[in-house]
């Protein structure tokens, strides 16, 4: 998802909910306590230079039971994030505390943000010399060695 699409969906909502991978939701009194761009640049295992560059939102929790961020608050951070974001639609990725901060990618359903999981994988697989019958069968890639995505 990017943050036009993020935009576009808390125009006409009336609840900020975020449900994670298992079905549960992100306690309602959550904050965003930062907007942020993060750049990666970082070289494969094949040896290709690589950057990536994502908007990145932190949610996080206190014991501020009585605070709801509203939808429209959301968009007037997101507003005031351009400082730094810029005019780039980037891709959103989302930090979230669990047993250690745990990295999504998000989507929405037409009511809720869904956090997706993300997963590693081997960008140069062809230059790695493992087995394509060794590989990992559970986990799919948005991108390939030669794709262009990254």
């Amino acid at each position: 998802m990017k943050i036009s699409e993020v935009q576009k969906a808390l125009v006409d909502m009336t609840a900020l909910n975020f449900k994670l991978p298992d079905g549960s939701y992100v306690p309602v009194h959550f904050h965003v306590t930062e907007v942020g761009r993060i750049t990666k640049h970082f070289i494969d295992c094949g040896g290709v230079q690589r950057n990536e560059t994502v908007a990145n939102f932190q949610l996080w929790e206190a014991r501020d039971y009585d605070h709801r961020l509203a939808p429209q608050k959301f968009l007037h951070i997101l507003d005031l994030s351009k400082k730094i974001l810029g005019e780039d639609d980037l891709p959103v990725e989302v930090e979230y505390q669990q047993s250690t901060i745990g990295k999504f990618g998000l989507e929405f359903d037409g009511k809720d943000f869904i956090l997706t999981p993300k997963q590693t994988a081997c960008l140069a697989q062809d230059a790695c010399g493992i087995p394509a019958d060794k590989l990992p069968k559970t986990t799919t890639s948005c991108c390939s060695p030669k794709g262009g995505c990254c």
